[in-house]
């Protein structure tokens, strides 16, 4: 049986976003990459403005290795979108990210994601453990998966 969307009780961090005419697909409601495209812009607006990634400068850097999305509801053009963020598993050297899309002030996720960072040398692209800093701020963000 499927589980039952999440509730923005469940998230720990939040950023709202506008929508734009062309996020519409054809059939009305926003297209699936857009939700992909809001997860990624939440979290790493969130590094970023903690002082956490610099896309230019930092030393490691989180790429992403898996994602997922369920979709429990339609999101569209012009409605508002708050996302909600939270960290699930903080290992070595990944993160697993768990995003939820609310339209407008809902408080039932009309879609709910995650994605994996996995930390590596920005110069040689191998793996390495989460910078200290970032870790200690995603200590924040922790949150059991429910």
């Amino acid at each position: 049986m499927r589980a039952p969307p999440g509730t923005r009780a469940d998230y720990i961090h939040f950023r709202a976003h506008t929508t734009r005419w062309s996020d519409n697909d054809v059939y009305g409601h926003l297209n699936n990459v857009v939700h992909y495209k809001l997860f990624d812009t939440t979290v790493n607006e969130w590094l970023i403005r903690n002082g956490l990634l610099d896309t230019k400068n930092s030393s490691a850097i989180g790429l992403v290795a898996e994602t997922g999305c369920r979709y429990h509801g339609e999101l569209s053009y012009p409605q508002g979108v708050v996302a909600g963020m939270k960290v699930t598993k903080l290992g070595t050297s990944s993160v697993r990210y768990e995003i939820a899309l609310f339209a407008d002030e809902s408080d039932i996720a009309a879609a709910e994601g995650f994605f994996v960072h996995v930390y590596v040398d920005a110069r040689t692209r191998k793996p390495c453990p989460i910078p200290e800093a970032t870790r200690a701020a995603l200590q924040g963000l922790v949150k059991e998966a429910s």
